[in-house]
């Protein structure tokens, strides 16, 4: 992993795959700045990360508002330096029939899981390209692929953009020594899941080829992987994780 001199950006990192992504670079040894709506959330783990505040730092932003985010990454540039890597992780689930889906709510999830890799990825990336290294890495989903089985169509489309996005953005910046790559987790543990019946959850798991839903920890680590320094070569792919769910 880089070193302390390395600034990390996670977005809708307060809990869930975002929190466990935000662990997994600072413990390889990333500074880590924790961006989430919910600024009570990024300052908990902040704090969990490093007491001191010296290596790990909150920052409360809506990821749909360019405006916020923007005055976010200026605190940040302030502090420390613009990120060398970026992680999108912030998302909104949601359920339903595409013909009951109100416009309000499709254009809310849409913002939420698209717009706001364009307004982060804009933000972000003409930094690592002025200094020829940077990492950006898009959390997507199996919907993006087969279309929402369970989630709703707006968050399926939504996923389904993000894939596409990090083509475009990949192949724009290939050449200035910064990568773009989307992960794709599936029938992951995930804190949504909490309220679920386990035995309804046990029957999930029954399902997936390897026997077991996956973990917080091991979409962590894919993602440390693609930020790594090793990975210069990887850009502009989708990386499945989801137990051999879904196959290609």
């Amino acid at each position: 992993m880089p070193g302390r001199d390395r600034v990390a950006l996670v977005t809708g990192a307060a809990r869930g795959l975002g929190a466990a992504i935000a662990r997994e670079l600072h413990a390889g040894g990333t500074r880590v700045a924790v961006l989430d709506l919910d600024e009570a959330g990024a300052v908990r783990l902040a704090e969990e990360l490093d007491p001191e505040s010296g290596t790990a730092v909150p920052l409360a932003a809506d990821v749909n508002d360019a405006a916020g985010v923007d005055a976010a990454l200026t605190e940040l540039e302030t502090r420390w330096h613009a990120p060398d890597i970026l992680v999108n992780n912030a998302a909104r689930t949601a359920t339903g029939s595409v013909w009951d889906i109100e416009l309000e709510e499709w254009d809310a999830v849409l913002g939420t899981n698209l717009r706001s890799v364009l307004i982060a990825t804009r933000r972000c990336a003409p930094a690592m390209r002025e200094r020829g290294w940077g990492r950006i890495v898009n959390m997507a989903s199996l919907a993006g692929q087969q279309g929402g089985l369970v989630a709703g169509a707006h968050y399926a489309a939504a996923k389904a953009g993000v894939l596409v996005l990090t083509k475009i953005f990949a192949r724009d910046l290939a050449a200035s020594g910064v990568t773009v790559n989307a992960v794709a987790p599936a029938a992951v543990r995930t804190p949504v899941m909490d309220d679920m019946d386990e035995a309804e959850l046990e029957r999930a798991a029954a399902t997936i080829p390897v026997g077991r839903l996956g973990t917080a920890g091991e979409v962590a680590a894919l993602v440390a992987h693609l930020c790594a320094e090793r990975s210069g070569y990887l850009t502009g792919t989708t990386v499945d994780i989801n137990g051999g769910v879904f196959m290609r």
